[in-house]
């Protein structure tokens, strides 16, 4: 087996990092305080071609792997979660359900301008009582005189509420099949009649991300909105979760990453009794643990990554990769506010928004517990 990036691979990977480190890393903090979404450093990545890296070149993208994509995921996110988030979500939750299963005029219509970077794109599956219980879905479409008419509401969704939100792909109720929900995914643009963008959140973490929730009333779309099949809508996003998934693990090893960086260098720097806190091994073991689960973390992501890229079933490596790597990220700006002291409390010091940023990891792409279930699944139990 080799472990090794190619070498296209590595110097991507220097690229992005030097970029986010000359470009996104010095406006962090403040954006993070005013809450403000990042457009600049949006249209820098974009112009990278980070907005559409897993795309095909026909439709705007670069036409890389998967392993490509985690490690722009990884570099981004270590130096903004926010940012991070906003790439993972766009291109696993806003890109990839037309990739996978559009039609080549909605290619040609939604995703080469969202693949280019020049629009946001989002996908609206969660709902107040529809969340780890994907099939309690209410929002409904009804399809009258070529137009499919959408009620319902969504939740929690990111890139919903820019001023460069193109669209959002919602799962919707469209009928009844053997008494079962006919669960079908539909195209909503942004300014649709009857599509309502609420205010954003006051969310603890993730402060310049965009995070809204939507209301539909009689909101009407054309029928030809519809995504692939009717009722192919859980088929659908079952795979789109998988490759979520492994954009969320690379968000959690870059945020990971970034805990371990500034617990050594202020480990390194920090004098107590005479000597650097660092020579302690109370303080050491903590960052070797740390050095640890980033490693393992990393690779479970690529592995994962790999497999899509080879075309063989990645669910459960998906699984494995989401769940690690973001309860390694809790437990590294745990460790790392610990390292700090006092300071890790602070807002001046990164590994205070890092903690706050990390939480959501063990929520969104579904939660710990769920991923527990889905592995506990494929073990036949």
């Amino acid at each position: 087996m080799n472990f090794d990036l190619t070498e296209e691979q590595r110097v991507f990977r220097q690229m992005v990092r030097e970029f986010a480190e000359r470009e996104i890393a010095p406006t962090v903090e403040a954006l993070d305080e005013k809450g403000e979404f990042p457009y600049e450093a949006q249209t820098k990545m974009a112009e990278l071609g980070l907005f559409g890296l897993p795309i095909d070149e026909e439709y705007g993208g670069s036409g890389a792997d998967l392993v490509t994509y985690a490690i722009g995921v990884e570099e981004v996110s270590r130096a903004s979660a926010s940012l991070g988030i906003t790439m993972a979500a766009h291109t696993s939750l806003g890109c990839m359900p037309i990739h996978f299963y559009g039609s080549e005029e909605q290619k040609q219509n939604w995703l080469v301008p969202m693949a280019q970077g020049e629009k946001l794109g989002a996908f609206g599956l969660t709902e107040s009582e529809a969340g780890s219980d994907a099939g309690g879905t209410k929002t409904s479409a009804i399809l009258k005189n070529g137009e499919w008419v959408i009620n319902g509401t969504k939740c929690f969704i990111t890139n919903s509420g820019t001023d460069i939100t193109l669209l959002v792909t919602i799962t919707a109720v469209t009928g009844s099949i053997g008494g079962k929900k006919e669960v079908s995914n539909i195209i909503v643009p942004a300014g649709a009649p009857g599509f309502t963008v609420a205010p954003p959140y006051r969310k603890m973490g993730w402060h310049s991300s965009d995070t809204h929730e939507l209301a539909f009333s009689d909101c009407r779309v054309p029928e030809s909105n519809l995504l692939g099949g009717r009722g192919d809508g859980f088929k659908q996003f079952l795979k789109v979760l998988d490759c979520g998934r492994i954009g969320v693990a690379a968000l959690s090893v870059g945020m990971a990453q970034a805990c371990l960086d500034e617990s050594v260098k202020y480990a390194k720097q920090r004098v107590q009794f005479g000597h650097p806190i660092g020579k302690n091994q109370a303080i050491s073991f903590k960052c070797a643990d740390m050095l640890v689960d980033v490693e393992l973390a990393r690779m479970a992501t690529l592995k994962a990554a790999c497999m899509a890229d080879a075309g063989v079933n990645y669910s459960r490596e998906a699984s494995i990769a989401k769940l690690f790597a973001s309860e390694a990220a809790m437990r590294a700006a745990s460790e790392a506010v610990q390292i700090h002291g006092g300071y890790g409390y602070i807002e001046d010091y990164p590994v205070c928004r890092i903690f706050r940023d990390s939480k959501i990891l063990e929520i969104g792409e579904g939660t710990s517990e769920v991923q527990r279930i889905v592995l506990s699944r494929s073990l036949g139990l």
